[in-house]
């Protein structure tokens, strides 16, 4: 008889222990699978709209009071350029992106409008290279990256309506926001003078529904060429990661910049990232419960089988199987109904997040392979750490005493 056919039998013959033990390891593992599963989604959903909104946090002259995120940049106060160098090779953790803006007023047939200089992430993205930084701008792989964001969707010129951030842009072309377009009766490829200077039209952008829409957008050292106004800017908007923002990244950045006033969507920001924390501590609680309820399940289940089936164990003893065999016996079973265990529970959690997921956190949620291997790991390592004191236990019986009435 193999120890397959004697695990199989055993199950067979005695399913309310197994059952017991089983119903403990998946509800652990459903708990598990569903929080962590509503959580990594939570994340990414919270990550895009915050890269929807753009900047998160803003560099203002120190004189200024900030009263509104979109007007913010009509103050006449500046601060040096050199600022956004001194940013970029500072390399700090959690800044992703960064777009300095100069705003000046001017007239086109006899309208007012807003020339806005902003400086393209491509030049940005040299002053690191200069100082031997490497990339300034990588992909984005998550909070505490080191400055991170720039995908191939900058060179697109909508990306500075959906980012507010530019990868390329020469010092001849504009872009135009929606209403100002509509108003002019301008169109991509069309040209138009302003500052005595005549500019190519790049592309006309999406409607934001902010005043961007009403603006138009030239390299930051034309605009700074044209007016006059020398290496200054208006306003510095940093792309922070979430996380980096609610611990601390604002106090480096008043340190790094002293004679600046540095502000942050600090609600938007700590609300979404608290909510994250606690749905993290909620996974790994779970797996506290998996570990404590499941393992203390399965000894307990163990011991008194070995105690119940003592007979059957000094049976098998008297007939050649040694201590390790009779260990390793115990130990095959109670992987196997870890593992079993760990399947059905990230099933059944999947499909909890997936359907419950849409209902209390607002999120799409979609199952996560990996989390079946991290799921049926964590069951069977906990399983067989539970088994191995029982299984112990029946390889140190004595076949003699095993036959005595108890």
């Amino acid at each position: 008889m193999t120890m397959r056919t004697i695990i199989w039998k055993e199950m067979k013959e005695r399913p309310t222990a197994l059952i017991a033990s089983l119903l403990a390891i998946i509800l652990s593992v459903t708990a598990l699978v569903a929080i962590r599963n509503v959580t990594i989604f939570s994340e990414q959903e919270v990550a895009g709209k915050l890269d929807e909104l753009g900047a998160n946090v803003l560099i203002l002259p120190e004189g200024v009071t900030l009263q509104d995120y979109y007007a913010a940049d009509m103050h006449k106060e500046t601060i040096p350029e050199e600022h956004v160098a001194e940013l970029a090779l500072a390399g700090l953790t959690g800044v992703e992106a960064i777009t300095p803006k100069l705003c000046v007023p001017t007239m086109l047939d006899d309208r007012n409008v807003i020339l806005t200089g902003i400086l393209p992430q491509s030049e940005i993205q040299k002053m690191n290279a200069w100082s031997g930084g490497g990339m300034l701008f990588k992909k984005h792989e998550g909070c505490k990256a080191k400055i991170n964001v720039a995908d191939e969707n900058l060179d697109a010129p909508d990306s500075l309506a959906e980012r507010r951030a530019l990868q390329h842009l020469n010092q001849s072309e504009v872009l135009l926001g929606s209403d100002f377009a509509a108003r002019q009766g301008l169109k991509e490829g069309d040209q138009l003078q302003l500052l005595g200077e005549t500019f190519k039209v790049l592309s006309v952008l999406p409607s934001t529904g902010t005043v961007d829409d009403s603006r138009v957008f030239a390299h930051l050292h034309t605009v700074q060429r044209l007016s006059g106004a020398g290496p200054v800017v208006n306003i510095i908007e940093v792309m922070g990661c979430c996380e980096d923002v609610a611990n601390g990244l604002v106090g480096e950045l008043q340190s790094l910049l002293p004679g600046t006033k540095v502000v942050t969507i600090a609600n938007v920001v700590e609300t979404q990232v608290s909510i994250n924390r606690m749905m993290t501590n909620l996974s790994y609680l779970f797996l506290a419960i998996l570990v404590a309820v499941g393992g203390a399940s399965m000894a307990s289940a163990s011991f008194a089988n070995v105690i119940e089936r003592r007979r059957e164990i000094g049976t098998l003893m008297a007939l050649g199987a040694t201590p390790r065999f009779v260990t390793q016996l115990f130990l095959a079973k109670a992987a196997l109904l870890g593992l079993a265990g760990g399947i059905s529970g990230y099933v059944l959690g999947s499909l909890i997040a997936v359907f419950l997921g849409p209902v209390f956190a607002s999120v799409a949620v979609f199952p996560v392979p990996s989390l079946a291997i991290v799921a049926s790991t964590v069951a069977v390592l906990v399983t067989l750490a539970a088994s191995y004191f029982p299984a112990r236990q029946a390889s140190r019986l004595d076949p003699c005493l095993c036959f005595k009435e108890v």
